[in-house]
């Protein structure tokens, strides 16, 4: 039940951000959705920070919240999708390619850049214990 109530709470968290986000940078259906970018590349550095410095201490119920909760409900694949195919829709065939390559690009290495700093920072606050 405590892992239900913290994706709850952490989705309620995640999508707010998302939408106030959303709101900041908005964009039409004809555009480069720098929003959805945006928080897609900013989540996959988070949850891969909180997978190296958080996950391996952390309780179950605090990585559900953190992972399907708030970042899950933060960034969507289904929003993504729906861009390419406006995109596409919109006869913007090369943005859309060049917004899918941005996205697994910007996400992929944000997301190793998230591991490697949570990793870094874990040894660091290990050293600093000792």
């Amino acid at each position: 039940m405590r892992e239900l109530v913290a994706v709850i709470v952490g989705s309620i968290v995640g999508t707010s951000l998302r939408l106030g986000l959303d709101t900041l940078v908005p964009h039409t259906g004809e555009q480069f959705p720098v929003s959805t970018l945006v928080i897609n590349v900013v989540g996959s550095f988070v949850l891969g920070l909180f997978v190296a410095r958080v996950w391996p201490t952390a309780p179950v119920w605090l990585r559900s919240g953190l992972g399907a909760g708030l970042v899950g409900t933060f960034t969507t694949f289904s929003a993504l999708a729906l861009s390419m195919v406006t995109l596409a829709r919109s006869d913007q065939l090369l943005l859309a390619a060049v917004y899918l390559a941005v996205t697994l690009i910007a996400g992929f290495g944000a997301a190793f850049l998230g591991i490697s700093v949570g990793r870094r920072r874990s040894r660091a606050a290990a050293e600093a214990a000792e």
